[in-house]
């Protein structure tokens, strides 16, 4: 069987980032994917599974997908692989260039407990049209064509607000008990990282075999669970070196490392990186 792939992008990343990707082979995001600017992610046909900061979506046709900075995050295969995209980064700058004073109303549906927005049909036909006039924009090039995606990226983000601020949330359903499980062993993760994690003591702590939850583990979040816990001190390693004077040495205990140079080593492989050259590009 041929595959397909249909790509077309515009701008860079992180001012302002538009790319669209219709794929009919299988595909799983192989990077381990967070960042320091917005990702909005908008699903023009087809389905996927996408895990955020703590737990597992199925992503369908029209639904918008709000992924904010520093979010962990992943894409995997779900049922069928053909599916088409846009993905849209963006960083502060950009946003309050375009918006101004209304910066924070059109970045709101960033700061929503759900990460996904399933529109009623009025809005999501909108949101459609603004997106396929954007492909057609991009992939055609007409004179002038650099001026749409801002325009469209506001006026989409314009329509999520208005209806968030309108219309209470849609309640949230894991697909599975597991998947709650899951959900649930991740908020645990998160909120105790700084502590010694074992696979095995988390298996005992949830009543679950070591074997069940590593395999199901991977198999929902597309993450291994020490691959996890590693990006989850990791990221938090970095806020701590951006946002604070804490000693490097003080911030690697803080995030649940016992050996300094296993710290500076883990940070440099993830983020290629080192700890204090990442801290030199915030002072």
């Amino acid at each position: 069987m041929s595959t397909q792939l249909e790509l077309y992008s515009f701008g860079s990343t992180p001012e302002l980032y538009v790319e669209y990707l219709k794929r009919s082979e299988p595909f799983t995001m192989k990077d381990d994917h967070y960042h320091d600017y917005y990702e909005l992610y908008y699903m023009l046909s087809g389905e996927r599974i996408y895990f955020i900061r703590d737990r597992s979506y199925t992503i369908e046709k029209g639904d918008l997908v709000f992924i904010h900075k520093h979010e962990l995050h992943k894409t995997m295969q779900s049922g069928d692989a053909s599916h088409e995209r846009f993905v849209i980064h963006f960083d502060d700058a950009m946003i309050h260039r375009m918006a101004g004073g209304h910066a924070d109303l059109l970045l709101s549906p960033f700061n929503q407990q759900s990460h996904i927005l399933r529109l009623p049909r009025q809005e999501q036909l909108a949101v459609d049209q603004f997106m396929r006039r954007l492909l057609t924009e991009i992939a055609q090039q007409p004179t002038g064509f650099e001026l749409y995606p801002p325009y469209a990226v506001t006026e989409i983000l314009l329509i999520a607000a208005r209806y968030i601020q309108q219309n209470e949330p849609a309640p949230l359903h894991h697909a599975t008990p597991m998947h709650a499980k899951i959900s649930e062993i991740i908020h645990h993760i998160n909120g105790h990282f700084a502590e010694p994690l074992r696979l095995n003591g988390l298996a005992e702590h949830f009543f679950i075999s070591p074997y069940y939850l590593s395999r199901m583990f991977k198999e929902i979040t597309g993450f291994t669970f020490s691959d996890y816990v590693i990006l989850t001190r990791i990221k938090e390693a970095q806020r701590l070196l951006r946002e604070s004077s804490i000693s490097i040495t003080e911030i690697g205990a803080a995030v649940g490392f016992d050996n300094f140079s296993h710290f500076g080593k883990t940070f440099k492989k993830i983020t290629r990186l080192s700890p204090r050259q990442y801290r030199k590009l915030y002072v």
